[in-house]
C-alpha cells in the first residue's frame, strides 16, 4: 500500500528523515513508534502530500502522492492537531467533506453520529472540548471509506470508553472495506491491542520493521534460578540484557521462546518462567541500543 524509498527531509540544514526506507502492507494496521524528535509527524506530512522529499520517492499504490489528487481522495488524515473553518458546524464540515470526496457515505455519517451522544451536530466544532473535536474527525474520516486512513496520535484527549468506541469502529472499516490504517502514537500499549505491523523510527531512519508477532517472537524474557551462580549463556543465544536478584536472574534473550525454553532447561535450573514482552519493553531496548537516555525500566 504504501511503499518509501530511500527518503530524505532537511529543515534549516537538519536532516530530519535520513535515506527512510519503510513498507506499510495493504490491509494492516501499522503503528509507528519512535521518540519525540524521531521524524514521525514529518514521514506522516509526506505520506498525505503536505510535504515534497528532497529525495526518493513516495508511493500509495505504486502512485507518486505529490501533486496527485485522485491518490489524495483515497486518503484520510487525521492530524494530532485540528483544524476546522471557524465558523463551522459539523453537519456544514460533513456537506464540505462530501463534496471534497467521491466516496463519502452520508448514510453511514449519521449512522456513526449515533455512536457519539454527545456530538451536537448543529453547534460550533469551536465550542467544543479537544475530545469531541476528535469524535468529529473520526465521523467525518471514516465515512469517506478511505483506502488509507493516517492517524497521528489519534485517540489523545479521548476518555477510555470513548477511545474503545473509536477502535472498534477502526476495525470495521478494516474488516469491511480493508482500508489500510497508519498510526503514530506514543500509546504503546494500546497499539499492541490493534496493530498488526511495528516501525520504530529513530532519528530519521527505521531501527526495524516487522509484523507484531515476528517481533514478539524474536525476543524473550525469562526469569531463571539456579543453585549456584548463572552460568554461561548457550550457544546460539544472545544475552540482551539481565538483571540478577539473589539467586533470580531475569535474563532478554534474542530467539523465540520454544528455543529459548529448551536451551535454558538444558542447565537444569531450579526455577524457568517465560514472561510475554510487551511491545513497550521491546521499544525501551531497541531505543537504549540506539544510546537513547532511558531508565532501566524493562524489570
Amino acid at each position: 500500500m504504501i511503499q518509501i524509498n530511500n527518503v530524505t527531509k532537511s529543515f534549516s540544514g537538519t536532516n530530519v528523515l535520513d535515506h527512510l526506507q519503510m513498507h506499510v502492507p495493504k490491509g494492516s494496521i501499522y503503528g509507528l513508534v519512535g521518540p519525540n524528535g524521531a521524524g514521525k509527524s514529518t514521514i506522516i506530512r509526506h505520506i498525505v502530500g503536505d510535504y515534497r522529499p528532497d529525495s526518493g520517492e513516495i508511493l500509495i499504490d505504486g502512485q507518486n502522492i505529490h501533486e496527485n489528487a485522485t491518490v489524495k481522495e483515497r486518503i484520510a488524515y487525521i492530524p494530532d492537531e485540528i483544524f476546522y473553518f471557524p465558523q463551522a458546524n459539523t453537519l456544514e464540515m460533513m456537506r464540505y467533506y462530501k463534496g471534497l470526496y467521491p466516496s463519502f457515505d452520508e448514510q453511514y455519517f449519521y449512522k456513526i453520529c449515533k455512536c457519539f451522544p454527545m456530538l451536537h451536530l448543529k453547534k460550533p466544532i469551536r465550542s467544543f472540548s479537544k475530545g469531541t473535536i476528535k469524535q468529529v474527525a473520526f465521523v467525518l474520516a471514516l465515512s469517506i471509506h478511505p483506502d488509507l486512513l493516517v492517524l497521528d496520535e489519534p485517540v489523545d484527549g479521548l476518555d477510555p470508553v470513548m477511545r474503545r468506541q473509536i477502535w472498534s469502529l477502526i476495525m470495521s472499516e478494516v474488516a469491511d472495506h480493508g482500508t489500510t490504517v497508519l498510526v503514530s502514537s506514543h500509546n504503546l500499549r494500546e497499539l499492541e491491542d490493534v496493530c498488526d505491523h511495528i516501525g520504530i523510527l529513530n532519528r530519521g531512519h527505521l531501527l526495524l520493521e516487522h509484523s507484531l508477532d515476528d517481533l514478539q517472537s524474536s525476543i524473550t524474557k525469562v526469569q531463571v534460578a539456579f543453585e549456584h551462580d548463572l552460568p554461561p549463556i548457550p550457544d546460539g543465544l544472545a544475552l540482551l540484557h539481565s538483571v540478577t536478584n539473589g539467586r533470580v536472574s531475569t535474563l532478554i534473550l534474542k530467539g523465540d521462546s520454544q528455543e529459548v525454553e529448551t536451551k535454558m532447561e538444558a542447565l537444569h535450573p531450579l526455577l524457568l518462567d517465560v514472561l510475554p514482552l510487551s511491545l513497550e519493553e521491546i521499544f525501551i531496548y531497541e531505543m537504549g541500543g540506539e544510546h537513547y537516555e532511558v531508565k532501566n525500566i524493562l524489570f
